[in-house]
């Protein structure tokens, strides 16, 4: 069954709406405006998780509803409901057309679909029932244990949700796509004596649960959480100072994602909210720091076949050789801004108005070995793992916290540091950069970016990098 046949099952055979009449009431709502569209969502969800033994929380939910935007000039109207009803419909028409004001417009024309498919259309909550997923988190916390007696505490969940989508544009024309997507967290705690410390990995994607039923997956991400735990164990206080910086490679990749990703929207571009607004064609980063912005690759959790205004996710060039290309557009930036959309229009429900946000978010391969790249560095950090980061888009000022990190001696890794935090300024990094590895690696799946008070599934990546100049605060004093 194609995307399409099976979301007209769930929008219109099982709710007793008719797609002609919808069309219709769609088509006469928008009719004047410069853009619109209704989009349909139908989600199921659910997450299990355990924590020291205990299954803690068991959750499963089913939503449905819809949005109907309005779009003129600047302006855009937004109605929603969840209730797929031909009468909710009719009355959140009646409410988006209060931003027409009198004005007349004209639609461009969607992009036509690719028929590309990125990732299953199974739905991953129903190929695998509750008591084999309870197995599974009592089998990680049985081996976490066994792997090492200063574990004192496991905490692991299973999460998945399946959501169907169709577009209706006002000339009829639609668009659906059937999303998968799953995700498994690992976190550990161990002590020794008095002290205690925690580690943690997940990973995930647009793929079914089987994959992570699978011992050598699971295990992975269980090994790997208890090592970072270990390390974290043994650190000592991270210096402070302004120093050269290692960043390893695929989830570092984060801090690309928030100092410099959101800068590239179209939407604070358009409003010349960004430190990167007017500059396409300009120099921005170090020559080689070439980023790109890629929905279509498969199973990747922030990949769409189409985005949430119907349009294909593409790989998009956003800073080629240091040099910025474009920004990544929804339809109503795009609009403004003279450009064509670049498959960026996200949101994260029926209940939320699309935006311009990242897919997967990468910087490509350089030239140099890893290795040759911290030989280079007589003294400095080098930053594996991060957690929480922040940033100013106006302003580009950013600061990350390394959630493993080591101290990098005479070429060499050293100790591993604790409470070692980033700051600098997005744009300004990105000329620091000296040194690009060969080593391109994307995360393992579980990133989530938060704008305007939307969440919604991303991914990033990066090679090693060597950056020069950057403060580091730490709790050591100057190193």
């Amino acid at each position: 069954m194609t995307n399409l046949a099976l979301t007209n099952e769930l929008f219109f055979d099982h709710t007793g709406m008719d797609a002609a009449r919808v069309e219709q009431i769609v088509g006469a709502a928008l009719a004047g405006m410069d853009d619109g569209e209704l989009f349909l969502e139908y989600s199921q969800s659910e997450s299990v998780a355990l924590d020291d033994g205990r299954i803690k929380s068991a959750s499963f939910d089913t939503t449905q509803g819809f949005g109907l935007r309005a779009v003129s000039g600047e302006a855009a109207g937004y109605a929603h409901a969840s209730e797929l009803s031909e009468a909710a419909l009719r009355r959140a028409a009646a409410a988006v057309r209060a931003v027409a004001a009198g004005h007349e417009g004209t639609f461009a024309d969607p992009p036509p679909g690719t028929n590309r498919a990125l990732y299953t259309e199974q739905n991953p909550l129903g190929l695998v029932d509750l008591a084999a997923k309870t197995r599974l988190l009592a089998e990680i916390d049985a081996y976490a244990r066994s792997r090492d007696p200063r574990v004192r505490q496991v905490m692991a969940s299973l999460s998945g949700v399946w959501q169907a989508v169709q577009i209706v544009r006002p000339d009829g024309r639609r668009a659906a796509d059937i999303r998968p997507l799953v995700r498994l967290n690992v976190a550990i705690v161990v002590g020794e004596g008095d002290r205690m410390e925690t580690g943690s990995h997940g990973a995930g994607g647009r793929v079914t649960y089987e994959y992570y039923l699978d011992p050598a997956h699971w295990k992975a991400q269980v090994d790997e959480a208890l090592r970072q735990a270990l390390v974290n164990l043994g650190s000592v206080p991270a210096p402070a100072g302004e120093m050269t910086v290692v960043l390893g490679p695929g989830w570092p990749g984060v801090m690309l994602h928030e100092a410099v990703g959101h800068g590239l929207e179209g939407d604070f571009n358009r409003k010349q909210t960004s430190t990167f607004s007017g500059m396409i064609g300009q120099q921005v980063a170090a020559r080689g720091v070439t980023v790109v912005d890629d929905g279509t690759l498969p199973d990747r959790r922030g990949s769409l076949t189409i985005d949430d205004e119907g349009t294909p996710s593409a790989y998009n060039v956003l800073i080629e050789d240091g040099i910025l290309k474009g920004y990544m557009q929804d339809r109503l930036n795009a609009r403004l801004m003279g450009v064509a959309p670049t498959g960026n229009g996200r949101r994260e429900s029926f209940a939320h108005a699309p935006m311009p946000r990242m897919t997967n978010t990468y910087m490509l391969n350089g030239s140099h070995d890893p290795q040759e790249i911290i030989a280079s560095v007589k003294k400095g950090l080098y930053a594996v793992n991060f957690g929480g980061g922040s940033v100013d888009i106006t302003s580009g000022k950013f600061v990350f916290s390394a959630s493993e990190a080591y101290l990098i001696e005479d070429g060499k890794v050293g100790p591993a540091v604790k409470g070692a935090t980033l700051i600098g300024n997005g744009p300004d990094a990105m000329t620091k950069v000296t040194m690009i590895g060969n080593d391109l690696k994307l995360d393992d799946g579980v990133g989530t970016c938060g704008k305007d008070g939307q969440g919604v599934p991303v991914g990033v990546g990066q090679p090693t990098l060597r950056m020069d100049g950057i403060t580091v605060g730490g709790t050591a004093g100057p190193g």
